[in-house]
């Protein structure tokens, strides 16, 4: 199951300072100067671009699996069909068995799809760049597996920016949840779907 990442923009006291060197060498080299920080951005980087990638050949390949499953649903009925004379109790049979296919994946859908919710309030007390916020959060419902989704909802952070709010830890009855940022708390609101054979 795709994790969705919360994409934020880096948030700094000067936003286009540099400090300037010379290398000795006809060269120079362009130090960022942040200043203050309010928020850290979300890194651009290898790891989060490939997870984009990842998710959409996860997608694609969770419709060609459904697209396979309806297509031997299909030759099924047809090969039953060709090898016997079509009549009401053999139309009734293969209603049946495409209502009862149907209906299993309805309700596998509807399972992956319930949401659970909740609020949990992250306290930091450590000085930035250092965070001791990470709490274990349990799930009311456990799930069958951990490929769930913890969708973030609303941030509301005192004593400075939250910064990423990261899930971690993940099992079937609960997950860890931290904030990057130098805030002293964090209340986060979250959604929790998936996770269900």
């Amino acid at each position: 199951m795709y994790v969705w990442t919360e994409w934020v923009d880096e948030s700094d006291q000067y936003e286009n300072r540099y400090q300037e060197t010379d290398n000795g060498d006809g060269t120079i080299t362009h130090l960022k100067v942040r200043g203050e920080v309010y928020q850290e951005g979300t890194p651009m980087d290898a790891a989060h671009f490939n997870k984009i990638e990842q998710g959409i050949v996860d997608t694609q390949t969770a419709y060609l699996f459904m697209l396979n499953g309806l297509l031997q649903l299909d030759r099924e009925i047809e090969e039953r069909i060709d090898g016997s004379v079509l009549d009401v109790s053999t139309l009734a049979e293969f209603l049946l068995i495409a209502h009862d296919w149907q209906k299993a994946e309805i309700q596998a859908l509807q399972k992956a799809t319930v949401q659970e919710t909740g609020t949990v309030t992250l306290t930091n007390t450590a000085t930035f760049p250092f965070n001791n916020s990470a709490v274990s959060v349990p799930l009311t419902n456990t799930r069958d597996n951990m490929n769930y989704v913890v969708e973030v909802i609303s941030v509301a952070a005192t004593g400075g920016p939250a910064g990423e709010i990261e899930i971690s830890d993940r099992q079937v009855n609960g997950f860890k949840m931290a904030f990057t940022g130098s805030a002293s708390s964090v209340t986060v609101k979250y959604a929790v779907i998936g996770g269900y054979d």
